[in-house]
């Protein structure tokens, strides 16, 4: 993966932050996954085939992905399930729109959504994965991408 796609994402999560909130994220220097994993509360992972294989996923904590479903949804007090569901859908937007960048057989999975810091995610995800520290309104989410 080169530095220009890597932007790709990047600049995908930007805007999508920009045009949902009205507030830009701010992006971390991205760095390669070492040993330790980069999973918090609430993960969505999406598988990518045709010619790029791999996979990506989005790991955000609680707070984040309640203040996202507020702003979208207007709901108060999301329940778990709620946030699952956002989090798939924040993380297959992202997938979609990085989509329209690496063309029409750039393959995207349904979002497989997890919940709880599992010790790492190892599915799909092609060395060299790459971290993207994501902060918005004071609280941390990561991007990870791993492609060949």
């Amino acid at each position: 993966m080169t530095e220009g796609e890597l932007k790709f994402f990047i600049d995908v999560v930007t805007e999508y932050f920009e045009q949902i909130t009205g507030e830009s994220a701010g992006m971390g220097i991205p760095y390669i996954k070492s040993e330790e994993p980069a999973v918090l509360s609430f993960t969505g992972l999406i598988g990518i085939s045709g010619p790029r294989k791999g996979a990506i996923y989005f790991t955000a904590e609680k707070a984040l992905l309640s203040s996202l479903t507020r702003e979208i949804l207007d709901l108060v007090d999301p329940d778990d399930d709620s946030l699952l569901d956002m989090v798939g859908e924040l993380t297959n937007t992202i997938a979609g729109n990085v989509r329209k960048s690496f063309g029409a057989d750039f393959l995207i999975s349904v979002p497989m959504l997890i919940k709880g810091k599992p010790t790492d995610i190892l599915m799909r995800l092609k060395p060299p994965v790459f971290i993207v520290p994501i902060l918005w309104r004071k609280e941390k989410a990561f991007l990870a991408v791993g492609l060949e």
